[in-house]
């Protein structure tokens, strides 16, 4: 029997989550699966700590393969910070699959809690990858 594999996550935690996100409650799920709600309550929060530790770690790598990145401060005005990524990309040497719409947008949608009006409340950080892909990651 070939044991399939969930990265960071036991079978069971798996389960669990995956029980836990179609609906069920704590003690639905321990009822389903021969156990107690406090024992779930446990599976649940250790599967919910790797999460989180295996988005660190991802986070951390895709910074250190980032051919360079533009820190963006507080006060930074939106319509300026393209040519801050654009400059960055050109001093390494990387064409940049994004032009100033999409870097823009990106600032607007997966930084949003960084933005308001049309300046930057909290530092963000943009990475640039050698393939010219760009990576918006707001600061926490």
């Amino acid at each position: 029997m070939v044991r399939r594999r969930y990265g960071l996550l036991t079978p069971t935690q798996f389960e669990v989550l995956r029980l836990r996100l179609e609906g069920l409650s704590q003690e639905e799920v321990a009822e389903r699966l021969g156990t107690t709600r406090q024992n779930i309550s446990i599976i649940e929060r250790r599967a919910k700590r790797n999460l989180k530790l295996a988005e660190e770690t991802l986070r951390a790598y895709r910074e250190l393969v980032a051919a360079s990145s533009v820190e963006v401060p507080p006060g930074t005005h939106l319509v300026d910070v393209p040519r801050l990524v654009i400059d960055a990309a050109d001093e390494v040497g990387v064409k940049l699959r994004a032009n100033f719409t999409r870097i823009y947008d990106e600032i607007r949608f997966k930084a949003r809690s960084c933005v308001r009006g049309v300046k930057t409340i909290k530092p963000l950080r943009i990475l640039i990858f050698k393939d010219g892909d760009i990576e918006v990651i707001p600061e926490t």
